[in-house]
């Protein structure tokens, strides 16, 4: 009886299977006698792969810190004052007056090359082959963005013993850090060729357009080997002093989230009516991205420098296959 069961279902999924593969390996309007209208509507699957280049505008954003100096009677050299206050070293020296740490230049824009690699599923528009919308993901993967110093610039001082003001070139921070985003997006593609049907052996220029969801990571290792952050009493909890006072700040990890805006530009060649390679340009732009110090069981936060205007350039090959 069971092996009766068994015979009885599986020749009812065969008689149910093949109407509906039948219906799969047809889309269009049914128009009578087994016969389909093709409205050139198809489901998409794409993946593609290649390099990601990304450029951005590095702002300083450590927030107001006043960090004070004390210059030599000759007005040759000049300290900070928490390197005078541990070495003792600056006995008979003037107090030159304070500088805000936020207002110190970063040294070095964001400069990125690494890895990109994406995927998308999607839908060519009925009667429209031409349109396609597609929900797509992209990953570019870490890359590094360092500095030493991180902040650097001819500085004016204020609040000093002296008559005079002193200029001087400030130097603060060194940075060891990381980069990586992935990106969500919606997007529309218009191919250009006549007719319903995508030509194969030829090639078929296209542009795209949408916006998307970024979630980018950062990784900071924030260093002072200028002594001038390690006597700063509101960083001490973002790290631990060593045993020659410097301060040894924790490894930071921060998520920025984004709207993404994107362009993209490229040709693809038909292999078959249903396989297609893909060369092109994807273009991201993402408002803002930011670095951060952490404490040591993650409970506060303090930012330390942002990317703005960030633009990531994707150059990426990859195969589309249309059912």
């Amino acid at each position: 009886m069971k092996q009766n069961r068994i015979y009885i279902l599986s020749t009812l999924l065969c008689i149910f299977a093949v109407p509906a593969m039948a219906g799969w390996q047809y889309p269009g309007t049914y128009v009578g006698d087994g016969w389909y209208a093709d409205d050139g509507s198809r489901f998409i699957i794409s993946v593609r792969g290649g390099a990601s280049i990304g450029r951005g505008d590095v702002k300083n954003s450590a927030g107001a810190i006043s960090i004070g100096y004390y210059v030599d009677p000759e007005r040759t050299q000049i300290a900070t004052e928490g390197y005078c206050e541990v070495t003792g070293a600056c006995s008979g020296w003037d107090y030159a007056g304070y500088l805000d740490m936020n207002a110190v230049p970063v040294t070095k824009d964001l400069e990125t090359f690494s890895f990109a690699a994406g995927a998308s599923i999607g839908w060519t528009i009925p009667n429209r082959p031409q349109w396609r919308l597609e929900a797509g993901w992209d990953h570019i993967t870490k890359s590094d963005y360092n500095a030493s110093p991180l902040f650097a610039g001819d500085m004016t001082l204020v609040g000093g013993d002296i008559p005079e003001q002193v200029s001087a070139y400030i130097e603060s921070g060194s940075v060891n850090s990381q980069i990586s985003t992935d990106i969500i997006s919606a997007m529309a593609f218009y191919d250009f060729f006549e007719g319903t049907f995508k030509p194969t052996n030829q090639i078929i220029p296209y542009v795209g357009f949408g916006m998307g969801y970024a979630d980018t990571r950062t990784v900071l290792n924030l260093s002072d080997p200028y002594g001038d952050l390690s006597d700063q009493s509101e960083l001490e909890p973002f790290g631990e002093f060593n045993e020659n006072g410097i301060l040894r700040f924790y490894k930071s990890e921060r998520s920025t989230t984004n709207v993404a805006w994107l362009a993209s530009a490229g040709v693809s060649y038909g292999l078959t009516d249903q396989a297609f390679l893909d060369f092109g340009l994807r273009v991201a732009y993402l408002p803002e991205v930011k670095w951060g110090l952490r404490n040591e069981d993650d409970t506060r936060h303090r930012e330390w420098f942002r990317a703005e205007n960030i633009f990531y350039t994707n150059i990426m090959m990859g195969v589309r296959f249309e059912f």
